[in-house]
């Protein structure tokens, strides 16, 4: 079967059901930020050796919930006390935070600040798209707390490769 369809050549894509409806509408941009999200998990995941093969699959349950999907977001619960798990061990390790830090430090670093804020971006479509359709809330808070294993992630990382966090003046 090839990749291409030749249904999305006048601007509009299925959502499950199969109800067609233009690539630019809210719904959509919401879930193809969860593609760009996932892309950039990837490539974390690529770099550390996949520890968190399970997010990616979390957010194709999420972006196919939100498109129609019948998957079961239930799934997704008990990964937000495993990044509050995550967290918290990780935090143990860093020094305590009293101000803010610019993103960056390491290239793999920098990367998870990139990935973070994207997040942070779907986060706030989430939001806004639940204002004009039912979404599920786990869906928020877990998107909200995956920003925050990702920042400190990439705290972590920099506190391995001994590269200094710059704070911000």
């Amino acid at each position: 079967m090839p990749i291409y369809t030749r249904t999305g050549d006048t601007g509009t894509t299925s959502l499950f059901g199969g109800k067609r409806v233009l690539k630019c509408e809210e719904l959509v941009d919401v879930y193809g930020s969860i593609d760009e999200l996932n892309s950039w998990m990837g490539l974390i995941n690529a770099k550390l050796k996949n520890p968190l093969l399970n997010i990616q699959s979390d957010l194709l349950t999420i972006g196919s919930t939100l498109a129609g999907g019948k998957q079961n977001i239930s799934s997704v619960t008990p990964r937000i006390t495993e990044m509050e798990n995550n967290i918290d061990e990780m935090d143990k390790k860093l020094p305590k935070r009293t101000h803010f830090i610019l993103p960056g430090g390491s290239e793999l670093s920098a990367q998870i600040h990139i990935t973070r804020s994207i997040c942070r971006r779907v986060e706030r479509q989430t939001v806004a798209l639940s204002k004009k359709h039912t979404v599920d809330p786990i869906i928020i808070q877990y998107l909200n707390r995956l920003s925050d294993l990702l920042f400190t992630l990439a705290r972590f990382i920099n506190k391995q490769e001994n590269v200094e966090e710059i704070i911000w003046k």
